[in-house]
């Protein structure tokens, strides 16, 4: 597997501790290896969770951050900054993907692991949302849950005992690419499947099954096509 010399810098029982998903240094690692990220710059790490994302961020680039959440509350995360010695540089918020409290133009870069396929498939939502924080010049990342190419049913055969209504949200990485492309706003500079992507999300996996009795076990053992990826997506603003 590759190797993410920045996130093993961090203790792996804080990381399995605070995470909601795979590996969330894992996956922005290989994002930021992407972008171009500048001591001082503001960053919106938006779906941020438990705020390891954000931690990362602001420690390991130097950079502002405002960690945007709707499940984990401001005050749980702002206690994790204040420990990891973050709380100078990382700002917690609470508020809705849809509803967001920013001003237009306001973010060099916004960062998102594993949940802008929650609310980001909504065609307008880059163009009327996500995409007006971030001012002209400035960068967009996501890693996603996918698949690696389109199925006319919305998933493959493999995968239709498991498949439920939320699942529609994995697409492709074309199919990402497409939905921003389409709208002018942006030039793509990265669109990828992470390679090794049942490494990337085994560990996580292990640890749902035995804390929260999640079947993502079940799901990557029934890929025996190797269908399901993790798209790494980055782009500039015109």
């Amino acid at each position: 597997m590759k190797k993410y010399p920045r996130s093993e810098k961090y203790d792996e029982k804080w990381v399995s501790d605070n995470w909601m998903g795979p590996h969330p240094l894992w996956l922005l690692e290989e994002m930021c290896e992407n972008l171009d990220l500048k001591p001082g710059m503001r960053v919106l790490d938006m779906g941020c969770g438990k705020g390891l994302s954000s931690v990362f961020l602001a420690k390991e680039y130097g950079v502002t951050v405002f960690a945007n959440d709707l499940w984990i509350g401001a005050t749980e995360n702002f206690e994790r900054f204040v420990t990891a010695g973050v709380d100078d540089k990382v700002f917690p918020m609470h508020a809705d993907a849809r509803s967001l409290p920013y001003a237009e133009g306001f973010f060099d870069a916004a960062v998102c692991v594993d949940s802008y396929n929650y609310y980001g498939t909504d065609e307008m939502y880059f163009p009327c949302v996500y995409s007006k924080l971030v001012k002209s010049g400035g960068q967009f990342a996501i890693s996603v849950p996918g698949l690696t190419k389109e199925f006319d049913k919305g998933y493959p055969d493999t995968l239709e005992e498991l498949w439920d209504e939320q699942l529609f949200s994995l697409h492709s990485g074309a199919w990402w690419r497409h939905l921003w492309e389409k709208t002018g706003l942006v030039e793509i500079t990265a669109c990828y499947d992470i390679e090794n992507v049942k490494e990337i999300w085994q560990p996580w996996a292990k640890w749902a099954r035995e804390h929260m009795d999640f079947n993502d076990d079940d799901f990557l053992a029934a890929d025996t096509n190797s269908d399901v990826a993790f798209i790494i997506m980055t782009a500039n603003k015109k």
